[in-house]
C-alpha cells in the first residue's frame, strides 16, 4: 500500500465525467470535457455601492461586454418562442446588475479589483455563470431573500446588486467560509446596506426549524462534485478515495437542502436549486 502509485484525484475525476457524462452528453461531451480542463475565464461583477463610474467605460475599451444586458437580445436569437425574451427582461428590469466579460476566445484576464475613495471594490471577480441563478430568482423590490449556502459570497454580493432585497439572509454551515462571507460584504458592501443582511452559520437542512414560511426568495445553491474543481484540482477534491462516502451521499444531502429552501418559502414565493455539476443525480433527479 505504501509503494503502490496513488492515482490522482483529478484523475478518478475525469474517468467518471469521461464514463458518465459521454453517455449523457453524446458528441457534445468532447468539447464540454475540453472547457472544462481549460484555465478559467471570470467575469466582473461590478459593484453598485462603490462610486466607480469609469470603470464600465474602462472595461469597455478593453472590449469587455456586459453580458447581462446583452441577454434579451440573446434570448431572442435562440428561437425558442417570444417566452423567453419575455422571461430575461422581466429578471432584468429596474436590476442594476452588470457583469462584464470577454468574448470567446479572448483569454484577457481582469486587472485586479481596486478600493474606491471610501475602500470598496469597484469589482468582484466569478465565473460569470454564477450569476445565472440570482437572475434566475427575479428578486423584486422589498422581497425577502434567503442564500441558503452562501459562501463565499459571489452570489450573494450578486443578490445584494440588484438593489431590490428587502432583507437578505445569507447562510453556510462552515463557519470559516462563512468568515470568508464577512470578508466580501465588507469590501464591497457599505455599512447601511450591511445592516440589511444577517449572516447565519446554522446547517441549511435544518433551516426549517429557525424560519418557515418567511421568504419570498430562496436561492439553494448545494455542494456538488463542483466538476471544473474536481477535473482541475487536487486540494479538497470531493473524488480523493477518503471522500467517496462524501460524495456518494450528495444527492441526499442536496434533496434536504432544496426540501428545506422549499418550507423556507413562503406561499407563493420561488426557489432556485442550482449546482456546478452536469450530472443528473445531482441536478433533475433532486428536484424530480
Amino acid at each position: 500500500a505504501a509503494t503502490a502509485p496513488r492515482i490522482p484525484s483529478t484523475r478518478l475525476a475525469l474517468h467518471h465525467f469521461d464514463t458518465n457524462y459521454s453517455l449523457l452528453l453524446g458528441e457534445l461531451w468532447p468539447s464540454v470535457r475540453s472547457a472544462l480542463l481549460c484555465e478559467q475565464k471570470y467575469g466582473a461583477l461590478l459593484n453598485s455601492f462603490a462610486a466607480a463610474d469609469h470603470v464600465s467605460q474602462e472595461l469597455e475599451l478593453l472590449n469587455a461586454t456586459d453580458f447581462i444586458s446583452e441577454a434579451p437580445q440573446q434570448a431572442q436569437r435562440w428561437q425558442r418562442g417570444a417566452g423567453l425574451e419575455e422571461a430575461a427582461r422581466g429578471c432584468l428590469e429596474g436590476s442594476k446588475i452588470k457583469c462584464y466579460t470577454f468574448p470567446r476566445g479572448d483569454i484577457t484576464r481582469f486587472r485586479p479589483a481596486r478600493p474606491d475613495t471610501l475602500g470598496l471594490l469597484d469589482y468582484y471577480l466569478m465565473d460569470a455563470a454564477s450569476v445565472l441563478p440570482v437572475l434566475a430568482l427575479n428578486v423584486q423590490p422589498g422581497d425577502f431573500v434567503l442564500d441558503l449556502c452562501a459562501a463565499p459570497g459571489g452570489k450573494t454580493l450578486a443578490l445584494l446588486q440588484t438593489g431590490f432585497c428587502g432583507h437578505l439572509a445569507a447562510n453556510d454551515v462552515s463557519i470559516s467560509r462563512t468568515k470568508r462571507l464577512y470578508q466580501i460584504l465588507h469590501s464591497y458592501v457599505p455599512k447601511e446596506v450591511r445592516e440589511t443582511v444577517s449572516v447565519t452559520s446554522y446547517d441549511g437542512r435544518a433551516w426549517d426549524q429557525v424560519k418557515v414560511g418567511t421568504f419570498h426568495k430562496v436561492l439553494v445553491d448545494v455542494p456538488c462534485t463542483t466538476d471544473r474543481h474536481s477535473a482541475m484540482e487536487e486540494e479538497n477534491n470531493i473524488f480523493h478515495k477518503r471522500r467517496t462516502k462524501e460524495r456518494q451521499m450528495l444527492p441526499m444531502l442536496q434533496l434536504q437542502l432544496l426540501m428545506a429552501g422549499i418550507l423556507a418559502t413562503r406561499p407563493g414565493g420561488e426557489v432556485v436549486y442550482s449546482t456546478c455539476s452536469l450530472s443528473p443525480l445531482q441536478n433533475e433527479c433532486v428536484v424530480e
